[in-house]
């Protein structure tokens, strides 16, 4: 009589779990039976969607090095590895250079790009043996030059770079980087552009599809990234879910 082994299941980190894509991709790991951890700023958001996927939840600021890295030791602490992690903290700035105060810019590097850094930092730290898939948010305009993206470009442009430069330096360990790059998406994170008919509409003309994006269709491609069994061999990429908008002329 053959004895059929189970397959443990995936401890995964979603950091940014609230946000409009982070609650996705939380709905399509948890429906994949990974073993899930998710962080945010808001404890009750956070709370609900802990409730809805059986996951764990922390409350944190993931500008703040020691609260992610003090996550990251807690999972490996409790489950002696971590998986797969993914970064879907970020923010959106739509001013010119000329414009933006000097707070103003660091802040949309401190939440774009410092959160991606701290998070592959001590996320390779603890795969280091183990091996596992780091995933972090990029953009379409770290691709295509669009007005008033000066400081959101510079930073999301910033976490393509990492995620190929941490690519390169741990596919010896097993440990895959990619990006995720979308286009404009309809979270709550970019209601002020997507409640406005008329921006709305401006924007949607923009992307080759006719239409900007949703969550639903950003999701699937992190999850994807995220899951040895699907992605075992990509790493180093950078992948547009945009409509078309980084390559595409309307």
């Amino acid at each position: 009589m053959l004895l059929r082994m189970s397959t443990p299941s995936q401890i995964s980190i979603i950091f940014g779990a609230t946000g409009g894509i982070g609650h996705a991709v939380a709905e399509a790991r948890a429906s994949q039976g990974d073993t899930l951890v998710i962080v945010a700023r808001d404890a009750e958001r956070l709370k609900s969607l802990a409730a809805a996927t059986g996951a764990t939840a922390y409350t944190a600021d993931a500008t703040q090095e020691d609260q992610v890295s003090g996550i990251i030791q807690a999972v490996v602490d409790q489950y002696g590895r971590v998986d797969a992690v993914a970064n879907l903290v970020g923010s959106l700035l739509l001013k010119p250079a000329h414009l933006t105060t000097a707070d103003e810019w660091h802040q949309t590097l401190r939440q774009n790009l410092d959160t991606a850094f701290f998070v592959t930092k001590h996320a390779a730290k603890a795969m280091m043996k183990t091996g596992g898939s780091i995933v972090l948010m990029s953009s379409a305009v770290a691709q295509k030059g669009l007005t008033n993206h000066e400081a959101i470009a510079a930073a999301k442009a910033g976490v393509a770079g990492l995620a190929r430069g941490a690519a390169a330096t741990y596919a010896k360990r097993g440990i895959r980087v990619n990006a995720v790059m979308p286009g404009l998406t309809e979270t709550p994170m970019t209601a002020r552009l997507t409640q406005n008919e008329a921006s709305k509409n401006a924007s949607a003309a923009m992307h080759a599809m006719g239409r900007i994006g949703a969550p639903s269709d950003v999701a699937p491609l992190v999850s994807f990234l995220l899951d040895a069994s699907s992605s075992a061999w990509v790493t180093g990429q950078c992948i547009g879910a945009d409509g078309g908008l980084s390559v595409l002329q309307p």
